[in-house]
Parts: structure tokens; C-alpha cells; sequence
């Protein structure tokens, strides 16, 4: 289609008319990065002046920075907890928002073990929706003749429960899903998926992931671009595929959907796309049987341009599988978003995943930044915070924000440094969660959980008289799903007492009940973790281990055994001492409904 040059964009030509418009959008916000933010501040201070939180810091209905910054403090969830559970309780006064809180985000974050609860507005969803149209915009700068093709995306829906109050608690992408903005979405030739809509609302994960993979080898040939919101669902589409294609092919063979798959919906939709085709099936066999599944993904997709996954934080451990599924395909990060709020986009997204930055785009949320250096510290004891536009290059900073659902100078916890601008608007690299030790999917787990766990599960080596001497741990992902390996050094004070493998097993799923419910849940309900493993090693290891560090300049005086390791020596140094290794035998205990 031809566009008028008066709609062209610095950021590139646009491919359509609408892809102009978003363009020159951006284009817009980050020129004026500064006063749009001072726009949107007094926006959310003027809309929330008569909520209870303001009045007690004596706003008295001022909209400007100064006085915002002067009388606001900086908050954690933990100080806005009791509004929260008002809220959830059923309180429906302007507590934090004059709109009424529409339902709560469950954060992959928690508090006391249990998800953090992000209260939001239905006016939320709009701007959630804008972040998205501007997506598609920018890739086709970079990937040509999308619309002649789709997208194989694995989307899900997870559970969701309601509060005391009847508010719905759900995780953000459900709620998206299950909104009318992404169900009654117009067609658009850029963003089609293999997926229909059934498949990604079916809540049986088995069934969800069945049907999409089905309906992602029917259209092999139209597939252009395969994604997951993170690297780990990808892979665990790719394993999918390996324990179940017999079955698959077997549908696309006969033209009838497996038994297994009950849930009506998908079964009616199922019935006008599943027809016979014996050809594909013996293709999905053949390629599938082999024991060498090295470009899998171009193999039986070979018309993928780039895999759309997160490889971002934590989901960088992925991405040497990812490479070798896909024989080396472009890895594409689109978005920055979480469930306090969505933040900006990849204006380069065909970049590589160690150079992935990040435009924040300004008119999503006011944003201040809490100056960190690189060992994780705050400056000083009352830290200034930085606008937006006052960020500086090569510094690392905490994301504070302030958002029209009601959340005001809140620090989300994420670090993030400088990489450069697009016109005033900076671009941020994801440096990594603050505190948190280990994760394989949403999961965050921090130290003062893992050391809770740890004495939860050595209680059980007591009657052995049986103790954990030392310990460390690390996320292994090259198990699909990965899991957690703990490494235990034990001091045994009696041989002949000594703990069994069962009592060493039991140990594996204390330490699970132990852990957050976003853990449990991707153990129980979404299996996107597998069970924990304790690795018991020899007497002296980590002895052995503080003398290697010392001997690369660590200070012997200074020391610390680290509770979370990935550095390849050290990581082959354990190994090595390794005398017996032991799995949780069962799934720990989890539930949707939140612990009152």
C-alpha cells in the first residue's frame, strides 16, 4: 500500500497507513519525553485527588512535581498492603483510585509467599492495548511481508480466583486475554495467529497446548513467526511436541481430535479447521522420529522469519536451547511490560538479545528512578529521585511509578540501565529483579526464601542427627521444564544413622512447600517447573570452593558462600563433588485461592 509522505517516520518506511499513524506516534511521545510526563502526573493527580491515600500526605490537590515529590514517599507493596486488603475485603471508597478498582493483577512477584495483588482500572486496559498497536508497527520496519503469513504464538490463560469482596485476582495476560480488546479484536493481516481464540481461553492447560500445537502443524506452511511470552513457554511447546506428536499426527491423519480433548468450545471449533490430510501426518512422523531435533522449528516451520520471546533477565539461560531448536533464528524481545503497568517497547527488536534496550514510553505512567550503583545500593540514605527525561547514560537506576490505577511512587523492583535515547526518550536495558536468587519461568525466588526452605527441609535430618553445613543453588535449564538444583553439604555425626534416599527425597519437597506460591503453581498447575533436586556433595567442598575464590582476589576476610552460582567453574568444581542426587517424589501442595 502506498503512504503518504507526509506520514512517514525517522524510525523507518512504514508498511501501511496505520503502521504510519503508530510511528509517528512514538515519534510524538519520545520527542516530548519531559512534558508529557508532567502531562500525565498531573492527569493521575488531578483524576485521584479525593482518594484517602493523597489526603494523608496533605496533597491538598496539587498537580506539579515539586509538591508531588516534596510530601509523596517512595512505597513498597508491604506499605500499601492494608489498602489492598481493604480493597480486597470489599471497601469500594476511593482509597487509592477515584475509578472504581475493576479487578486485582496477580504479580509473578510476592509478599509473605503469596502473589502481590496490583489493583487496576478498566481504563488500564486501553492504554494496554495501545502499547500493543504499536508492536506490529515497528517489526514490519525490520521483517517484511508479515501479513502474508501468521503467527504461531503458545497463549494461555491461568487460573484466577476472587477476593473475599468478589473482585476477580487473576495474572495480567488473562485478563488481556479475556478481555474483549483481544477476543472481538479487529482482523489485521500483521497480527494473525494459528491459535483461534478457543484454544488460548481453554483454562486446561493439556487441552490449550494440544489444540495450538495442532493448529500451529496444520498451517505449517503459513507460519511466519513463532512465540511465547517467555523463552521457557517456547520450550515447553518443543517438548510438547516431542512426548505427543504420535497423537498429533494421528488427528491430522484421520481428521478426528483426540479423546483427550473434552472441552467443548474447542472441540466445535476444532470440528470445521481438523481435516483429513495423511500426507502432513507422515511429514509430522518423519521429522519427528528422528533422535536429532537440532532446527525442529525450521524443519517443520519453514517459513519462521524469528521467534518472538522474551530472552530478557532471567530468560537469557535459554537462549543457547532456543538457538539450537531453531538452527540459529533471530530471537525478537517486543515489550517491556509487568502487572503494575506497561512500559514501552524494543524499537529494534531484530536486535541481539545482549543488545535488547528498551523505549519507555512516556504517556503510560509517570516514572522516577532511584539511583543504584552496581554492587545494588541506593547512594545515599535519602536518595533523589530522577525524571524520566534527566536519566544518565551508563547508570543503573530502580523503576519507581506512579499510575492511574493507584499506585504512587512505587518501586517495582526492577534495575535498569541507560543505553542510549530515541530522541528524549531513553532506552533502558533489563539488568536483572532486584533480590531475587533464582527462576525458571515467572517464578522469583529470593534469598531469605531459599534459606526458609532449606531450614524447613533439615528439620527432617534432625532425628538423623543430621545437619546442612553449607549449601548454594542454581537454576538448571537444560532439563525441560528446568528445576531447581540445591547443593547440600551435610555433617553426618553418625554413620550408621545416616539419612536414606527417602528422607533425602522428602527433604526435596519440604523445601518446595516451602517455596512462594508462583513456584508451587508452575509445579502443580502450569508445569513449567519440574521437581527441585538436591545434590549432596562431599565433605570440604565448599572449603574448596571459598579457596578458588580466594585464589581469583576474593578478600579471605570478606567471603561469603554464595547462595546462588552460574559461573562454569565453579559450577563443574560441585559437580564433581557430588555423591548423591535426590528429586522431590511428589507436587507440593498448591491451590488458586489466596491463604486469608
Amino acid at each position: 500500500m502506498a503512504v503518504d509522505n507526509a506520514l512517514s517516520s525517522p524510525l523507518g518506511p512504514p508498511a501501511c497507513e496505520k503502521d504510519a499513524k503508530a510511528l509517528q506516534f512514538i515519534e510524538e511521545m519520545t520527542k516530548n519525553t519531559d512534558s508529557v510526563q508532567e502531562d500525565v502526573l498531573a492527569k493521575i493527580l488531578t483524576q485521584n485527588a479525593e482518594v484517602e491515600f493523597l489526603k494523608r500526605f496533605n496533597l491538598d490537590g496539587a498537580t506539579d512535581r515539586e509538591t508531588f515529590k516534596s510530601k509523596i514517599p517512595m512505597i513498597r507493596y508491604e506499605d500499601l498492603q492494608p489498602e489492598i486488603q481493604r480493597i480486597a475485603n470489599g471497601d469500594r471508597s476511593s482509597i487509592l483510585s477515584t475509578h472504581p478498582i475493576s479487578e486485582f493483577l496477580t504479580s509473578s512477584g510476592t509478599s509473605a509467599g503469596e502473589r502481590k495483588l496490583m489493583p487496576t482500572i478498566k481504563q488500564e486496559l486501553d492504554r494496554r492495548q495501545l502499547l500493543y498497536s504499536l508492536l506490529m508497527p515497528v517489526m514490519n520496519l525490520y521483517v517484511p511481508g508479515l501479513d502474508k503469513g501468521k503467527g504461531l504464538y503458545f497463549l494461555f490463560v491461568k487460573s484466577e480466583t476472587r477476593t473475599p469482596g468478589g473482585l476477580l485476582a487473576r495474572p495480567v495476560l488473562t485478563s488481556y486475554y479475556k478481555s474483549d480488546h483481544f477476543k472481538t479484536r479487529p482482523y489485521d493481516p500483521y497480527n494473525v495467529y494459528t491459535s483461534p481464540n478457543e484454544a488460548i481461553l481453554c483454562a486446561d492447560s493439556f487441552q490449550s497446548m494440544y489444540t495450538q500445537m495442532l493448529c500451529g502443524l496444520l498451517e505449517r506452511e503459513q507460519v511466519l513467526r513463532v512465540g511465547a511470552v517467555f523463552a521457557s513457554g517456547l520450550l515447553r511447546a518443543i517438548r510438547f511436541l516431542q512426548l505427543h506428536w504420535r497423537e498429533l499426527a494421528d488427528d491430522i491423519e484421520s481428521g478426528m481430535l483426540n479423546k483427550e480433548i473434552t472441552d467443548p468450545s474447542v472441540k466445535d471449533c476444532m470440528v470445521k479447521i481438523l481435516k483429513p490430510n495423511p500426507k502432513l501426518a507422515e511429514f509430522v512422523r518423519m521429522e519427528c522420529s528422528t533422535e536429532n531435533w537440532e532446527g525442529i522449528i525450521t524443519r517443520i516451520w519453514p517459513n519462521t522469519k524469528y521467534l518472538d520471546v522474551t530472552v530478557t533477565g532471567a530468560m537469557a539461560q535459554y537462549i543457547p536451547t532456543l538457538d539450537y531448536y531453531s538452527g540459529g533464528l533471530p530471537l525478537a524481545c517486543t515489550m517491556y511490560a509487568s502487572s503494575e503497568c506497561y512500559f514501552g517497547l524494543n524499537l529494534n527488536p531484530m536486535c541481539k538479545p545482549s543488545e535488547v534496550c528498551y523505549t519507555i514510553m512516556p504517556n503510560m505512567a509517570y516514572f522516577e528512578f532511584l539511583p543504584h550503583d552496581r554492587a545494588g545500593f541506593t547512594h545515599d540514605s535519602t536518595p533523589k529521585l530522577v525524571d524520566l527525561a534527566d536519566v544518565e547514560l551508563g547508570k543503573e537506576y530502580e523503576l519507581v511509578i506512579t499510575t492511574y490505577a493507584g499506585l504512587y511512587r512505587y518501586q517495582v523492583g526492577d534495575i535498569l540501565r541507560v543505553t542510549g535515547f530515541h530522541n528524549s526518550a531513553p532506552q533502558f536495558h533489563f539488568v536483572r529483579r532486584k533480590n531475587v536468587l533464582l527462576s525458571i519461568d515467572s517464578d522469583k525466588t529470593d534469598e531469605a526464601e531459599l534459606q526458609k526452605a532449606v531450614e524447613n527441609a533439615s528439620q527432617l535430618l534432625r532425628e538423623f542427627n543430621t545437619s546442612v553445613v553449607e549449601y548454594t543453588s542454581y537454576a538448571d535449564t537444560k532439563t525441560i521444564p528446568g528445576h531447581y538444583v540445591i547443593y547440600w553439604e551435610l555433617l553426618v555425626k553418625d554413620s550408621a544413622n545416616s539419612p536414606s534416599d527417602e528422607v533425602l527425597n522428602q527433604c526435596c519437597l519440604a523445601m518446595e512447600e516451602c517455596l512462594n506460591s508462583v513456584y508451587r503453581q508452575g509445579r502443580v498447575a502450569d508445569y513449567s517447573i519440574g521437581p527441585l533436586e538436591i545434590r549432596v556433595v562431599k565433605n570440604g567442598t565448599f572449603e574448596e570452593l571459598m579457596d578458588y575464590a580466594i585464589s581469583r582476589g576474593a578478600s579471605i576476610n570478606q567471603y561469603k558462600v554464595p547462595r546462588c552460582v552460574n559461573f562454569t567453574p565453579i559450577m563443574e568444581l560441585l559437580d564433581s563433588r557430588v555423591v548423591s542426587k535426590h528429586f522431590s517424589p511428589a507436587l507440593p501442595y498448591w491451590t488458586p485461592e489466596r491463604r486469608r
